[in-house]
Protein backbone atom coordinates (compact mmCIF):
# COMPACT_ATOMS: atom_id res chain seq x y z
CA UNK A 1 0.00 0.00 0.00
CA UNK A 2 1.53 3.52 -1.06
CA UNK A 3 2.21 6.20 1.51
CA UNK A 4 -1.32 8.80 0.74
CA UNK A 5 0.04 12.45 0.17
CA UNK A 6 -0.59 14.30 3.41
CA UNK A 7 -3.13 17.74 3.30
CA UNK A 8 -2.14 20.82 4.39
CA UNK A 9 -3.01 21.06 7.72
CA UNK A 10 -3.07 24.72 9.69
CA UNK A 11 -2.66 24.81 12.85
CA UNK A 12 -3.96 27.82 15.33
CA UNK A 13 -1.48 28.93 18.32
CA UNK A 14 -1.91 28.51 21.96
CA UNK A 15 -0.33 28.68 24.92
CA UNK A 16 1.98 26.20 26.58
CA UNK A 17 0.21 22.77 26.85
CA UNK A 18 -2.87 23.94 25.18
CA UNK A 19 -0.36 23.68 21.82
CA UNK A 20 0.41 19.94 22.15
CA UNK A 21 -3.09 19.11 22.47
CA UNK A 22 -4.50 21.47 20.03
CA UNK A 23 -2.07 19.84 17.40
CA UNK A 24 -3.26 16.26 18.41
CA UNK A 25 -7.05 17.18 17.53
CA UNK A 26 -6.26 19.09 13.79
CA UNK A 27 -3.76 16.53 12.98
CA UNK A 28 -6.67 13.65 13.14
CA UNK A 29 -8.22 15.55 9.94
CA UNK A 30 -5.19 15.74 7.79
CA UNK A 31 -2.62 12.68 9.03
CA UNK A 32 -1.82 10.59 6.01
CA UNK A 33 -1.51 6.80 6.44
CA UNK A 34 1.04 4.64 5.66
CA UNK A 35 1.00 0.89 5.40
CA UNK A 36 4.16 0.74 8.44
CA UNK A 37 1.36 2.78 10.69
CA UNK A 38 1.22 6.46 11.61
CA UNK A 39 4.57 8.04 12.53
CA UNK A 40 2.83 11.36 13.71
CA UNK A 41 1.87 12.72 16.53
CA UNK A 42 1.71 11.84 20.93
CA UNK A 43 3.24 10.06 22.79
CA UNK A 44 2.47 6.21 23.22
CA UNK A 45 -0.64 5.33 25.95
CA UNK A 46 -1.49 9.21 25.93
CA UNK A 47 -3.25 9.60 29.23
CA UNK A 48 -4.80 11.57 32.28
CA UNK A 49 -7.34 13.54 30.32
CA UNK A 50 -4.61 15.66 28.42
CA UNK A 51 -8.17 16.26 26.49
CA UNK A 52 -9.30 18.65 23.78
CA UNK A 53 -11.39 21.08 24.92
CA UNK A 54 -14.85 20.58 24.55
CA UNK A 55 -17.69 22.19 25.41
CA UNK A 56 -20.73 21.22 27.90
CA UNK A 57 -23.69 23.41 27.79
CA UNK A 58 -26.72 23.02 30.16
CA UNK A 59 -30.10 22.16 28.54
CA UNK A 60 -32.60 25.35 28.76
CA UNK A 61 -31.47 28.80 30.12
CA UNK A 62 -28.70 27.68 31.72
CA UNK A 63 -28.53 27.13 35.37
CA UNK A 64 -29.84 29.80 38.16
CA UNK A 65 -27.76 30.30 41.36
CA UNK A 66 -29.46 31.52 44.41
CA UNK A 67 -28.77 35.13 45.47
CA UNK A 68 -25.83 35.89 48.09
CA UNK A 69 -27.15 36.36 51.59
CA UNK A 70 -27.15 39.19 53.60
CA UNK A 71 -23.66 38.56 55.21
CA UNK A 72 -19.75 37.97 53.56
CA UNK A 73 -19.01 34.80 53.15
CA UNK A 74 -15.97 33.40 54.89
CA UNK A 75 -12.57 32.59 53.55
CA UNK A 76 -13.18 31.09 50.02
CA UNK A 77 -10.46 27.79 49.52
CA UNK A 78 -11.13 25.13 46.86
CA UNK A 79 -11.70 21.92 48.89
CA UNK A 80 -10.41 19.08 46.48
CA UNK A 81 -9.08 20.52 43.47
CA UNK A 82 -5.59 21.43 44.65
CA UNK A 83 -2.37 21.94 42.31
CA UNK A 84 -0.98 24.82 40.68
CA UNK A 85 -0.99 25.65 36.90
CA UNK A 86 -3.00 24.09 33.84
CA UNK A 87 -2.42 20.70 33.14
CA UNK A 88 -5.34 19.24 31.48
CA UNK A 89 -9.05 19.85 30.27
CA UNK A 90 -11.53 18.04 32.61
CA UNK A 91 -15.50 17.60 31.27
CA UNK A 92 -18.02 18.39 33.43
CA UNK A 93 -20.98 15.95 33.16
CA UNK A 94 -23.07 16.60 36.26
CA UNK A 95 -23.30 20.36 37.97
CA UNK A 96 -25.06 20.09 41.72
CA UNK A 97 -26.05 23.64 43.04
CA UNK A 98 -27.25 23.73 46.61
CA UNK A 99 -28.35 27.23 48.34
CA UNK A 100 -26.64 27.12 51.36
CA UNK A 101 -23.42 25.88 50.03
CA UNK A 102 -21.70 22.49 50.25
CA UNK A 103 -19.58 21.77 53.11
CA UNK A 104 -15.91 20.50 52.91
CA UNK A 105 -17.83 16.74 53.44
CA UNK A 106 -19.80 16.50 51.33
CA UNK A 107 -16.96 17.89 48.22
CA UNK A 108 -14.58 15.32 49.74
CA UNK A 109 -17.63 12.55 49.13
CA UNK A 110 -18.39 13.52 45.72
CA UNK A 111 -14.96 13.25 44.82
CA UNK A 112 -14.83 9.70 46.13
CA UNK A 113 -17.93 8.69 44.22
CA UNK A 114 -17.46 5.60 42.22
CA UNK A 115 -16.80 7.05 38.36
CA UNK A 116 -16.23 10.33 39.33
CA UNK A 117 -12.81 11.42 37.68
CA UNK A 118 -12.51 14.74 39.30
CA UNK A 119 -14.56 17.51 40.90
CA UNK A 120 -13.96 21.30 41.39
CA UNK A 121 -16.54 23.20 44.13
CA UNK A 122 -16.58 27.39 43.03
CA UNK A 123 -18.21 29.98 45.19
CA UNK A 124 -21.21 31.45 43.73
CA UNK A 125 -24.53 33.97 43.56
CA UNK A 126 -26.78 35.70 41.57
CA UNK A 127 -25.84 39.39 41.34
CA UNK A 128 -26.48 42.58 39.66
CA UNK A 129 -23.99 43.67 37.11
CA UNK A 130 -25.01 47.07 34.73
CA UNK A 131 -28.19 46.73 36.07
CA UNK A 132 -28.99 42.94 35.24
CA UNK A 133 -29.02 39.91 36.83
CA UNK A 134 -26.37 37.40 36.38
CA UNK A 135 -25.04 34.57 38.21
CA UNK A 136 -20.87 35.22 39.44
CA UNK A 137 -18.45 32.27 39.72
CA UNK A 138 -15.38 33.15 42.69
CA UNK A 139 -13.13 30.44 41.30
CA UNK A 140 -9.08 29.21 41.51
CA UNK A 141 -8.06 31.11 38.11
CA UNK A 142 -4.97 28.36 37.91
CA UNK A 143 -7.50 25.41 38.67
CA UNK A 144 -11.05 26.11 37.18
CA UNK A 145 -9.67 27.01 33.35
CA UNK A 146 -9.32 23.20 33.45
CA UNK A 147 -12.59 23.17 33.34
CA UNK A 148 -12.73 25.26 30.04
CA UNK A 149 -12.64 24.98 26.62
CA UNK A 150 -9.13 24.51 25.47
CA UNK A 151 -8.85 27.81 23.48
CA UNK A 152 -9.80 29.60 26.88
CA UNK A 153 -7.63 27.45 29.13
CA UNK A 154 -4.92 28.09 27.12
CA UNK A 155 -5.43 32.26 27.85
CA UNK A 156 -3.00 32.94 29.99
CA UNK A 157 -3.98 37.03 29.94
CA UNK A 158 -7.58 36.08 30.54
CA UNK A 159 -6.22 33.79 33.46
CA UNK A 160 -3.63 36.51 35.46
CA UNK A 161 -6.26 39.25 35.23
CA UNK A 162 -8.48 37.26 37.97
CA UNK A 163 -5.58 37.31 39.84
CA UNK A 164 -5.63 41.66 39.49
CA UNK A 165 -8.63 41.99 40.78
CA UNK A 166 -10.43 42.31 37.19
CA UNK A 167 -13.43 40.03 36.39
CA UNK A 168 -14.09 37.80 32.86
CA UNK A 169 -17.47 37.37 30.86
CA UNK A 170 -18.32 34.29 28.90
CA UNK A 171 -19.48 35.79 25.20
CA UNK A 172 -23.11 35.84 25.84
CA UNK A 173 -23.12 38.08 29.06
CA UNK A 174 -20.80 40.62 27.47
CA UNK A 175 -23.25 41.21 24.79
CA UNK A 176 -26.40 41.37 27.09
CA UNK A 177 -24.29 43.96 29.76
CA UNK A 178 -22.52 45.52 26.74
CA UNK A 179 -19.46 45.20 28.81
CA UNK A 180 -16.08 47.34 27.39
CA UNK A 181 -12.76 45.90 28.38
CA UNK A 182 -10.97 47.73 30.57
CA UNK A 183 -13.80 50.07 31.95
CA UNK A 184 -14.47 49.55 35.70
CA UNK A 185 -18.55 47.48 36.55
CA UNK A 186 -19.91 47.77 40.15
CA UNK A 187 -20.70 44.05 40.39
CA UNK A 188 -23.27 43.83 43.68
CA UNK A 189 -23.06 41.23 45.32
CA UNK A 190 -23.99 40.80 49.50
CA UNK A 191 -21.32 43.56 48.96
CA UNK A 192 -20.71 45.87 46.06
CA UNK A 193 -17.08 46.04 44.81
CA UNK A 194 -16.25 47.92 41.58
CA UNK A 195 -14.04 45.79 39.13
CA UNK A 196 -12.44 45.97 35.56
CA UNK A 197 -13.48 43.83 32.90
CA UNK A 198 -10.64 41.86 31.49
CA UNK A 199 -12.53 40.16 28.51
CA UNK A 200 -14.92 38.07 27.71
CA UNK A 201 -14.24 34.05 26.45
CA UNK A 202 -16.20 30.89 26.18
CA UNK A 203 -16.92 29.22 29.21
CA UNK A 204 -17.88 25.98 28.64
CA UNK A 205 -21.50 25.88 30.85
CA UNK A 206 -24.01 27.38 29.79
CA UNK A 207 -25.62 30.16 32.89
CA UNK A 208 -21.57 30.99 34.02
CA UNK A 209 -21.67 34.71 33.01
CA UNK A 210 -18.84 36.09 35.04
CA UNK A 211 -15.99 34.89 36.73
CA UNK A 212 -14.12 36.45 39.66
CA UNK A 213 -11.41 35.12 42.11
CA UNK A 214 -11.65 33.58 44.69
CA UNK A 215 -10.31 36.91 46.57
CA UNK A 216 -12.82 39.34 44.96
CA UNK A 217 -15.65 35.92 45.77
CA UNK A 218 -15.32 36.55 49.57
CA UNK A 219 -15.39 40.66 49.12
CA UNK A 220 -18.79 40.03 47.43
CA UNK A 221 -20.19 37.94 49.59
CA UNK A 222 -21.17 34.72 47.45
CA UNK A 223 -21.88 31.46 48.78
CA UNK A 224 -18.99 29.28 49.56
CA UNK A 225 -19.02 25.97 47.57
CA UNK A 226 -22.61 26.70 46.56
CA UNK A 227 -21.86 24.47 43.07
CA UNK A 228 -19.69 21.73 42.10
CA UNK A 229 -18.84 20.72 38.83
CA UNK A 230 -17.93 16.19 38.39
CA UNK A 231 -16.74 14.69 35.63
CA UNK A 232 -17.31 11.32 35.29
CA UNK A 233 -17.68 9.85 31.69
CA UNK A 234 -17.90 6.45 32.00
CA UNK A 235 -20.99 6.41 34.51
CA UNK A 236 -24.30 6.20 33.43
CA UNK A 237 -26.22 9.31 33.81
CA UNK A 238 -29.10 8.30 35.86
CA UNK A 239 -26.79 6.80 38.21
CA UNK A 240 -24.41 9.79 38.66
CA UNK A 241 -27.42 12.15 39.34
CA UNK A 242 -28.72 9.81 42.00
CA UNK A 243 -25.10 9.13 43.78
CA UNK A 244 -24.80 12.78 43.90
CA UNK A 245 -27.93 13.75 44.88
CA UNK A 246 -27.44 11.23 47.43
CA UNK A 247 -24.22 13.23 48.67
CA UNK A 248 -25.97 16.87 48.12
CA UNK A 249 -29.08 15.99 49.88
CA UNK A 250 -33.04 17.01 48.72
CA UNK A 251 -32.47 20.40 48.50
CA UNK A 252 -29.97 20.35 45.63
CA UNK A 253 -30.15 20.37 42.36
CA UNK A 254 -28.24 18.12 39.85
CA UNK A 255 -27.79 19.04 35.95
CA UNK A 256 -26.95 17.22 33.36
CA UNK A 257 -24.07 18.98 31.10
CA UNK A 258 -22.83 15.94 29.26
CA UNK A 259 -22.81 16.17 25.71
CA UNK A 260 -25.14 14.73 23.74
CA UNK A 261 -24.65 11.62 21.66
CA UNK A 262 -21.78 10.74 19.86
CA UNK A 263 -22.46 10.88 16.27
CA UNK A 264 -23.01 7.69 14.59
CA UNK A 265 -22.31 8.26 10.44
CA UNK A 266 -25.05 6.43 8.68
CA UNK A 267 -23.23 5.89 4.43
CA UNK A 268 -19.69 5.10 4.27
CA UNK A 269 -18.06 7.05 1.23
CA UNK A 270 -17.09 4.24 -1.97
CA UNK A 271 -13.92 6.06 -1.91
CA UNK A 272 -10.32 4.98 0.49
CA UNK A 273 -9.88 7.15 3.69
CA UNK A 274 -6.95 9.13 2.46
CA UNK A 275 -6.63 10.53 6.94
CA UNK A 276 -7.14 8.74 10.29
CA UNK A 277 -10.34 11.07 10.56
CA UNK A 278 -11.54 9.61 7.23
CA UNK A 279 -10.44 6.40 8.25
CA UNK A 280 -12.36 6.47 11.79
CA UNK A 281 -15.54 7.48 9.81
CA UNK A 282 -15.73 4.89 7.40
CA UNK A 283 -14.62 2.03 9.63
CA UNK A 284 -17.66 2.60 11.86
CA UNK A 285 -19.85 2.94 9.10
CA UNK A 286 -18.89 0.01 6.99
CA UNK A 287 -17.73 -2.68 9.97
CA UNK A 288 -20.21 -1.34 13.14
CA UNK A 289 -23.24 0.56 11.61
CA UNK A 290 -24.30 2.44 14.88
CA UNK A 291 -21.00 2.79 16.49
CA UNK A 292 -19.75 6.28 16.82
CA UNK A 293 -16.40 6.79 14.45
CA UNK A 294 -15.44 8.70 17.35
CA UNK A 295 -14.87 6.03 19.96
CA UNK A 296 -12.55 4.44 17.31
CA UNK A 297 -10.91 7.88 17.02
CA UNK A 298 -10.86 7.89 21.38
CA UNK A 299 -8.98 4.41 20.83
CA UNK A 300 -6.69 4.84 18.41
CA UNK A 301 -5.32 7.94 20.08
CA UNK A 302 -5.03 6.38 23.57
CA UNK A 303 -3.60 2.90 22.52
CA UNK A 304 -1.10 4.16 19.86
CA UNK A 305 -0.94 8.18 19.33
CA UNK A 306 -2.67 7.19 15.86
CA UNK A 307 0.40 4.84 14.96
CA UNK A 308 2.78 7.11 16.37
CA UNK A 309 3.53 4.28 18.80
CA UNK A 310 2.68 0.65 17.63
CA UNK A 311 4.73 -1.05 20.10
CA UNK A 312 5.18 -4.02 21.10
CA UNK A 313 3.93 -2.89 23.90
CA UNK A 314 4.92 -4.17 27.56
CA UNK A 315 2.19 -7.12 26.95
CA UNK A 316 3.09 -8.01 23.23
CA UNK A 317 0.24 -5.54 22.10
CA UNK A 318 0.60 -4.10 18.44
CA UNK A 319 -0.15 -1.93 15.60
CA UNK A 320 -2.11 1.76 15.61
CA UNK A 321 -4.95 -0.27 17.58
CA UNK A 322 -2.45 -2.79 20.16
CA UNK A 323 -3.84 -5.92 18.99
CA UNK A 324 -2.54 -8.57 21.10
CA UNK A 325 -1.15 -11.28 18.11
CA UNK A 326 -4.00 -13.76 20.12
CA UNK A 327 -6.53 -11.81 19.51
CA UNK A 328 -5.91 -10.55 15.77
CA UNK A 329 -5.77 -14.24 15.32
CA UNK A 330 -9.31 -14.20 15.51
CA UNK A 331 -10.61 -10.63 14.72
CA UNK A 332 -8.11 -9.32 12.12
CA UNK A 333 -9.21 -8.77 8.40
CA UNK A 334 -8.15 -7.37 5.52
CA UNK A 335 -10.17 -4.22 4.66
CA UNK A 336 -10.30 -1.62 2.25
CA UNK A 337 -9.74 -3.38 -0.61
CA UNK A 338 -6.32 -4.79 0.73
CA UNK A 339 -5.13 -8.26 -0.70
CA UNK A 340 -3.48 -11.02 1.48
CA UNK A 341 -3.46 -11.68 5.29
CA UNK A 342 -4.50 -9.41 7.55
CA UNK A 343 -1.63 -7.12 8.94
CA UNK A 344 -1.82 -5.58 12.27
CA UNK A 345 0.60 -2.82 11.44
CA UNK A 346 -1.19 -1.87 8.73
CA UNK A 347 -4.44 0.88 10.00
CA UNK A 348 -6.38 -0.12 6.79
CA UNK A 349 -6.73 -3.28 8.74
CA UNK A 350 -6.55 -2.61 12.74
CA UNK A 351 -8.88 0.36 12.84
CA UNK A 352 -11.86 -1.93 10.83
CA UNK A 353 -10.67 -4.74 12.90
CA UNK A 354 -11.38 -2.83 16.06
CA UNK A 355 -14.75 -1.79 15.02
CA UNK A 356 -15.33 -5.69 14.31
CA UNK A 357 -14.55 -5.99 17.74
CA UNK A 358 -16.35 -3.63 19.40
CA UNK A 359 -19.69 -4.74 17.33
CA UNK A 360 -19.08 -8.36 18.79
CA UNK A 361 -18.64 -7.05 22.09
CA UNK A 362 -22.04 -5.03 22.14
CA UNK A 363 -21.07 -1.88 21.61
CA UNK A 364 -23.95 -0.94 19.22
CA UNK A 365 -26.59 -2.35 21.38
CA UNK A 366 -28.35 -0.57 24.01
CA UNK A 367 -26.13 0.67 27.06
CA UNK A 368 -23.80 -2.06 25.58
CA UNK A 369 -20.94 0.71 24.63
CA UNK A 370 -19.62 0.77 27.84
CA UNK A 371 -19.14 -2.91 28.38
CA UNK A 372 -17.63 -3.15 24.88
CA UNK A 373 -14.77 -0.65 25.34
CA UNK A 374 -13.88 -2.69 28.87
CA UNK A 375 -14.16 -6.03 26.95
CA UNK A 376 -11.21 -4.14 24.61
CA UNK A 377 -9.19 -3.04 27.91
CA UNK A 378 -10.50 -4.22 31.02
CA UNK A 379 -10.15 -1.25 33.21
CA UNK A 380 -12.70 0.93 34.52
CA UNK A 381 -10.36 4.05 33.78
CA UNK A 382 -9.78 2.83 30.24
CA UNK A 383 -13.68 3.32 29.64
CA UNK A 384 -13.52 6.92 31.26
CA UNK A 385 -10.77 7.89 29.47
CA UNK A 386 -12.29 6.55 25.85
CA UNK A 387 -15.69 8.11 26.54
CA UNK A 388 -14.12 11.29 27.68
CA UNK A 389 -12.32 11.58 24.54
CA UNK A 390 -14.91 10.39 22.28
CA UNK A 391 -16.94 13.62 23.68
CA UNK A 392 -14.22 16.06 22.52
CA UNK A 393 -14.01 14.77 19.49
CA UNK A 394 -17.42 14.49 18.74
CA UNK A 395 -18.09 18.12 19.87
CA UNK A 396 -14.42 19.36 17.71
CA UNK A 397 -15.86 17.27 14.38
CA UNK A 398 -19.85 16.48 14.67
Amino acid sequence: MREIEPRHCCIESAAGYGVKTMRRLLRLACTALSAAGMRGIASRRWRGGAALGAVAVLAGAGQIFPHPPGNAAGPATDAVAKGPGFHQIFLPDVVVTLPSGLSPLQVARLDKLPGVRRVIAVDGARIKANGREVNLLGVDPQIFRSWTPLRTASDERLWSSLDRHQFVASQHARQLLRLRPGHRYQLLGAAPDDLAFSGSAQLGVAGMDLLVSKRASAGLGLIHNVAALISAPGLAMAALTRHVRAVAGRSSTVTDVRQQELPVDQAASPSKPGSYLELFRESAARYCPGLSWTVLAAIGQIESGDGANPGPSSAGALGPMQFLPSTWQRWGISAFGNSGPPDIMDPYDAVPSAARLLCASGATAPGGLSGAIFAYNHANWYVSEVLGLARQYAQQYG
